[in-house]
């Protein structure tokens, strides 16, 4: 056992000897290796990172939740051309309570209206997302309350101006002030706030997959933060109709109830047939397509299968870059195979067995591999570290990668130097020892 040891240690460092031997062509060799591991590892963190982020986001939906968007239907061409009239469309409240008292199984019903305000506090102003929503709006939002509480059923019934702000209108009007019972100014009437809430976004992954289709009376902007009012006081502060001047065609009057209404089912097997009980109940009642169904069960099964999607399109470029490395190392080790004929032959009429070359040359393909592989995994470790602080992309590196990458480059080193190693052993001997 101590003499296999020996003599396997003893061909390993004459392999490094031969490779330091030709330090600059060993080096550029393994960079096809180091470029392709490092690639298996980067776009398998990225692809990672992407596919957590958006399934984080469409979890914050709520995976039993369904969500029913107005959405403006195509314009009737004769009011198009006359510019006159008023454009109604969209979810009621009757909807919502049609949903109440008809659906079964249904835990949470939540209308929301949302619309597009400035904010003031002193002499700060900004541009705030209006939520005006239900006591039991955080039954179906994960809503994280930090200071203070939530909207309540006496602020609902009795119509109240208070608010429930989030951290980013906070951190935009606020600044090193306390926020909680102060009053703010949004449009022309004053809220007092008696709740701070964390900044999360629960509809990001929504606003995502329907970036084609924003909320009414959402004239754009980048919006600071969300403001929280009861939906009394929305409906008495803010009407129901929204008007909006263009070209010379004159003003557009449109009139939405509700923005938005969540459904909240019981069970998450029951989230799919009720999806076609909803959207059977508003055909019924809506002449046109004006909402839009979404469902974040759905959106999460299908992150799930481009997930899959993605990690084979990345980890099959990743295969390819490897590929090339591989084809590279044979290249080197074929020439090699040629310049070192000579000292093949002495060895041969040494003693040495077939089996000694070939085992001397694969250990210098495996020096070459490996070493491309340890380079390969600390660059493949830096991207995605670059990528999150400059890119502002989250990046998750599994430890499965690591082991895949470096795996394959050891395979990649046995595949591509078994032939040049076979080549070299079976050299005639007397042919080699007469090669100049």
């Amino acid at each position: 056992m101590s003499v296999s040891l020996f003599r396997l240690k003893r061909t390993f460092t004459l392999g490094l000897k031969s490779l330091w031997m030709h330090r600059l062509r060993s080096t550029l060799t393994t960079l096809g290796i180091v470029f392709g591991v490092s690639s298996v590892i980067a776009m398998l963190a990225i692809g990672e990172g992407a596919s957590k982020h958006a399934r984080e986001q469409i979890e914050r939906l709520g995976s039993r939740n369904i969500i029913i968007k107005s959405v403006a239907p195509p314009e009737d061409p004769e009011n198009t051309s006359t510019g006159q009239g008023m454009r109604q469309y969209g979810l009621t409240y009757a909807d919502a309570e049609r949903f109440r008292n008809s659906v079964a199984e249904v835990e949470v019903i939540v209308p929301v209206r949302r619309l597009t305000q400035r904010a003031w506090y002193r002499t700060r102003k900004i541009t705030a997302e209006v939520i005006g929503t239900v006591p039991w709006y955080p039954e179906m939002a994960p809503i994280h309350l930090e200071m203070g509480r939530f909207l309540s059923g006496t602020d609902a019934s009795y119509r109240q101006a208070v608010c429930v702000v989030d951290t980013g209108v906070v951190e935009e009007l606020f600044r090193f002030d306390d926020a909680l019972n102060q009053d703010i100014k949004v449009a022309g009437d004053f809220y007092r706030i008696v709740g701070i809430v964390s900044s999360q976004n629960a509809n990001a992954a929504a606003a995502s997959v329907n970036a084609d289709t924003p909320a009414p009376q959402d004239r754009g902007g980048a919006n600071a933060g969300r403001i929280y009012i009861p939906l009394t006081t929305a409906k008495d502060r803010f009407g129901e109709i929204s008007v909006q001047f263009g070209g010379g065609s004159g003003p557009n009057v449109e009139k939405v109830e509700l923005q938005e209404i969540v459904v909240k089912v019981a069970r998450d097997e029951s989230v799919l047939p009720m999806k076609e009980i909803l959207e059977t109940l508003l055909k019924r009642f809506h002449a046109k397509t004006d909402y839009q169904i979404v469902v974040p069960l759905e959106l999460l099964r299908e992150a799930e299968r481009t997930k899959m999607i993605f990690n084979i399109v990345l980890g099959s470029i990743a295969a390819i870059s490897l590929l090339v490395g591989g084809i590279g190392i044979m290249n080197i080790m074929l020439a090699t195979v040629s310049e070192r004929t000579r000292e093949i032959g002495i060895r041969r009429a040494l003693g040495a067995r077939k089996k000694d070359i070939i085992t001397q040359f694969l250990s210098e393909t495996l020096l070459l591999t490996l070493a491309g592989g340890v380079l390969g995994i600390l660059l493949g470790l830096a991207i995605p570290l670059l990528v999150t602080r400059f890119g502002h992309m989250p990046t998750v590196i599994k430890s499965g990668s690591l082991i895949l990458a470096f795996g394959i480059s050891a395979g990649v080193g046995l595949t591509f130097g078994i032939y040049p190693a076979y080549r070299a052993a079976n050299m005639d001997p007397i042919e080699s020892l007469r090669h100049e």
